[in-house]
């Protein structure tokens, strides 16, 4: 018999299909673009469709990917604000199987001009559900959500099967992550009761580093199973792919941070999702 290729591992059933997860935590600078970016290409690197979402008005995913803001001429401002079809929205990018709906700085003044909207929390989720995008089929969709609580990242939270929680391995990283957790309750209880969470992956982890290594416990002592057993490190590597419009994995494939996004791909492949406690 001959081997397993593995991408069974990241068969999504088809009533499932796309698997949506929201990459989210209020705090700044955690790596969730990185995440995103990284995670995206390496399922993709396993012979899946991805599509990127960025919902971030900084647009760091469309930049890291290497589409410039004169070619985003439609955006998920477009997608939220203006009812634009989804297939009008993405882009191919230079990785074989990925996507990305991009974001620009119009996206900032979103939660403002959504308010007014009786639909504002359902705009991304009827969005990524129109047929008319089933062309690509797409196996996930990951979406970048902004460094805050906004209607932005419940639009996210809404349209998503899971959300995915990148914390830096410093001090306080767990403060904050409580409100993170009542959010995911609220939205669960008033518009997606399937909402679960995906897990907690530690990144810009530095093993000689003591502070790091009690984050590293603390977490764990405090979350369990939340969180997965692939750590992120602080890697070089990681840090200059975005200059190149590259994910890591396209830039150095060898590097450290290349192996732990392709370990963080495989434990999300098998990973229980887990409801909010």
């Amino acid at each position: 018999m001959a081997p397993s290729s593995g991408l069974e591992n990241f068969g999504v059933p088809d009533d499932q299909k796309p698997r949506i997860i929201a990459v989210a935590n209020q705090k700044g600078g955690v790596g969730k673009t990185t995440t995103a970016i990284n995670l995206g290409a390496a399922i993709a690197a396993e012979g899946r469709n991805v599509l990127i979402v960025d919902l971030d008005p900084q647009g760091n995913a469309s930049t890291g990917l290497g589409l410039e803001p004169d070619d985003r001429r439609m955006t998920t401002y477009d997608l939220l604000l203006d009812e634009a079809p989804l297939v009008d929205v993405i882009h191919a990018t230079g990785v074989k199987g990925l996507w990305i709906a991009p974001a620009t700085t119009d996206l900032s003044s979103a939660d403002i001009e959504l308010v007014a909207n009786e639909k504002r929390s359902f705009l991304l989720h009827d969005a990524l559900r129109d047929p008319a995008a089933e062309q690509f089929a797409f196996d996930y969709v990951l979406i970048d959500c902004p460094p805050s609580l906004s209607l932005l990242t419940v639009n996210a939270m809404v349209a998503a099967h899971s959300v995915l929680v990148p914390l830096q391995s410093e001090f306080f990283a767990l403060e904050g992550l409580s409100q993170l957790m009542l959010t995911i309750r609220q939205v669960r209880q008033a518009a997606n009761p399937g909402l679960r969470i995906e897990g907690v992956v530690l990144t810009m982890y530095d093993g000689r580093n003591r502070l790091a290594q009690q984050v590293e416990r603390d977490a764990r002592d405090t979350l369990g199973d939340l969180v997965f057993k692939t750590i992120v490190p602080r890697n070089v590597r990681i840090s200059e792919a975005p200059s190149y419009a590259k994910p890591v994995l396209e830039y150095d494939p060898t590097s450290k941070g290349s192996a732990a996004y392709r370990e963080l791909a495989q434990e999300i492949a098998f990973k229980r999702q887990v409801e909010p406690t």
